[in-house]
């Protein structure tokens, strides 16, 4: 296992300097760059030639790239061409929005969805098992963005609420646990609910296959009772796909929570991208790119050895 982990760690840098590369490529496909943005299309031929020496777009592709590349293990990501804020300033005020709704969004899905599942593996055909498999249908049915316009609509005509986050701004959970626990309570359980329905699926799907092992029914013929056979000797294998679901969800969650950040104005890192891509700021989604495949990279590995702990039998050479 030490040396597997050791291995993936090892590949790690190359994962996020192919993503880098290949983002900055890509990116190159989109007609216009920052200098149409922020001069118009309007603008004289010497204003231009001006802003992209200014920028340095005048440059060879790759030697902006290694002009970029070569300030990333000093910890320097670049900085914005519009307003020159540093990439490393605005992450550390958008990360943190961002890794709490993550955070909450897969400990609701699995709160929600895993229950519900075992329920309807341990009792199937049964009333529980109906309203299990119905619940999730409907959670999966209903998009996030279409629930949270409603919160919002709803929220505001009938109550007069709307998010703290439209007031005050984001509030750290050390700093105000109540007022943060509002701006992120909806958002996270919204986003949770889709990925809660597909686990209900997958972990009674996985409960049943597994409860019908040689070894579930041994337990059964030792006298064991309902609870330790399912909690101790059926759960954690049944667990193996659900924990590659939620390790999948919070790659995702790192930069794919756009519509609901935007929808709770919360201004996290998912926001934080489609403005780049919008203004073509081309070193603020290089740097996002790195991130989010170094974050990824890591999810999978933490999934990897989590494997090895629910099922001693998985072992890596």
């Amino acid at each position: 296992m030490r040396e597997y982990i050791l291995r993936r760690l090892l590949v790690l840098p190359l994962v996020m300097l192919g993503v880098s590369f290949l983002t900055f490529l890509a990116f190159r496909l989109i007609p216009g760059d920052v200098v149409d943005i922020t001069c118009g299309w309007q603008c004289p031929e010497e204003s231009r030639q001006e802003l992209r020496q200014q920028y340095g777009l005048d440059d060879p592709l790759l030697v902006r790239y290694w002009d970029w590349l070569k300030g990333v293990p000093q910890g320097d990501l670049g900085s914005s061409f519009n307003g020159h804020l540093a990439v490393t300033t605005e992450l550390e005020r958008r990360m943190p929005i961002t890794i709490q709704l993550m955070i909450m969004t897969v400990a609701f899905s699995a709160g929600l969805g895993i229950p519900l599942g075992m329920l309807s593996a341990i009792r199937p055909g049964s009333l529980w098992d109906g309203i299990a498999r119905v619940t999730s249908i409907l959670w999966l049915s209903i998009p996030a963005f279409y629930s949270g316009t409603l919160v919002i609509i709803f929220g505001a005509l009938w109550f007069g609420w709307v998010p703290p986050q439209f007031k005050t701004g984001y509030v750290s959970p050390f700093e105000d646990p109540v007022t943060n626990m509002q701006q992120f309570l909806l958002p996270a359980l919204i986003l949770a609910f889709g990925s809660a329905g597909v686990i209900i699926r997958v972990t009674r799907s996985s409960m049943l296959e597994v409860m019908r092992n040689d070894y579930i029914r041994t337990a059964w013929s030792k006298g064991l009772r309902e609870r330790s056979v399912v909690w101790r000797h059926a759960l954690k294998n049944a667990l193996i796909p659900v924990v590659t679901l939620l390790g999948l969800e919070a790659g995702g969650l790192i930069g794919g929570a756009v519509i609901i950040e935007s929808i709770f104005g919360l201004n996290g890192v998912g926001v934080y991208v489609i403005q780049s891509v919008i203004t073509r700021e081309l070193i603020v989604v290089q740097s996002l790119a790195l991130i989010f495949a170094a974050t990824y990279v890591l999810i999978n590995l933490f999934v990897d050895i989590l494997y090895a702990w629910l099922d001693p039998r998985i072992r890596y050479a």
